[in-house]
């Protein structure tokens, strides 16, 4: 989805609330993620899996009357700017809820700044690399890193490969990770034998490769960014590493794709915590295939669309709930009390959980660079 500026959508904005019933509101959604840089493809992705939603939806003649227009700022990746897009967001968009932020520490920097309890605004689906605690206003629509990490090393451990290798993003939040890693190796009878880390919102992997190759595991964890992944994996195996390599859903299957040969990607295994955008694998995976088939985005497909497609789906249920005057400072305690059938894909939250979903399954890549579950 191309990037709108602010005349466009104050005149779109206008025009929609002249045609709404009295009564009816429009509901105005913040995105603050990557449009350019190295996160790029999944910022906009997951962008248009929410818009794809929310003209369904306002094609349908909205929700008790209620529509919904998505306001995006781009934010390049860096931390700094998340934060600075997001207070001129809220205070030039007034968004009643906020989706689809991406970056370990963009999403730190924006909890320890306060803006989202002191503007008591949720933010409904993000994409971090780190094992998160429970935070107020901080609602995750995917499994979290935990559940990943375990369902990698537990594929791991039943095809006896125990002596693993851990590449992760440096940061505040790293310990947390490291402790998960090592609780999930523990428990499939594995461990973790080398880690290596790079520079948080880089993608300078070059001693880490060096790390791994001069002490190779039998596998190799790879907790990070879709580029930072890319990168790895493309000196990895260029230095001639064989060690098999298990990423965690940060990695973007999409991404990988498009950067390295079918050789590099060969065996490469990737957790995914939605349900695959290219097949009907659930009554959700066939409502988001026919949409896509009758509105084609400009985007391609992807795993960060559907992520997108489902953050807006509870953003329209959570609106649904709250019947016929919809407030910021109700879709936490609407949330809180959430459990949602999305057509085969569970979201559950409660105050002391707010990772919604539990949702794991791997793609492996074959030798000619297709993607099987």
């Amino acid at each position: 989805m191309e990037f709108k500026s602010l005349a466009v959508s104050a005149a779109f904005a206008m025009g929609a609330l002249a045609a709404t019933p009295a009564g009816a509101m429009q509901i105005v959604v913040g995105q603050v993620a990557p449009q350019s840089g190295l996160e790029a493809s999944q910022g906009r992705g997951y962008g248009a899996g929410m818009q794809l939603y929310f003209n369904a939806v306002n094609k349908a003649g909205g929700v008790n009357g209620h529509t919904f227009t998505l306001v995006k700022r781009d934010d390049s990746g860096r931390p700094e700017d998340t934060v600075v897009n997001t207070r001129a967001m809220l205070a030039e968009d007034k968004p009643m809820v906020l989706a689809g932020f991406f970056g370990t520490k963009n999403v730190a920097e924006l909890v320890a700044s306060g803006v989202l309890e002191k503007e008591r605004i949720a933010l409904v689906g993000y994409r971090t690399a780190e094992v998160r605690p429970e935070t107020p206003m901080l609602y995750s629509v995917r499994a979290g890193v935990r559940d990943e990490v375990s369902k990698l090393t537990q594929h791991l451990a039943t095809i006896g490969i125990t002596r693993l290798g851990l590449l992760y993003e440096e940061g505040p939040a790293s310990q947390a990770l490291l402790d998960a890693a090592e609780e999930a190796a523990a428990k499939a009878r594995a461990t973790i034998v080398q880690k290596a880390s790079y520079p948080a919102g880089t993608a300078k992997v070059t001693p880490a490769v060096d790390v791994f190759l001069k002490n190779p595991p039998q596998a190799i964890l790879i907790i990070s960014s879709g580029a930072a992944a890319a990168g790895f994996i493309e000196q990895y195996r260029s230095g001639g590493g064989a060690a098999q390599l298990f990423a965690h859903s940060g990695a973007d299957i999409e991404q990988l794709s498009k950067r390295l040969s079918d050789e590099q990607m060969k065996g490469v295994a990737i957790a995914q915590v939605t349900p695959s955008p290219y097949k009907i694998s659930s009554k959700l995976a066939k409502e988001f295939a026919d949409l896509v088939a009758r509105t084609p985005p400009d985007t391609p497909v992807s795993y960060a669309m559907m992520e997108g497609y489902i953050a807006a789906k509870v953003i329209v249920e959570a609106v649904r709930r709250q019947g016929g005057r919809p407030a910021r400072e109700a879709f936490a305690p609407t949330l809180d009390a959430m459990d949602y059938d999305l057509g085969g894909y569970l979201i559950s939250f409660r105050p002391n959980q707010r990772h919604g979903s539990r949702f794991v399954e791997l793609s492996i890549i074959s030798g000619n660079g297709r993607i099987r579950q």
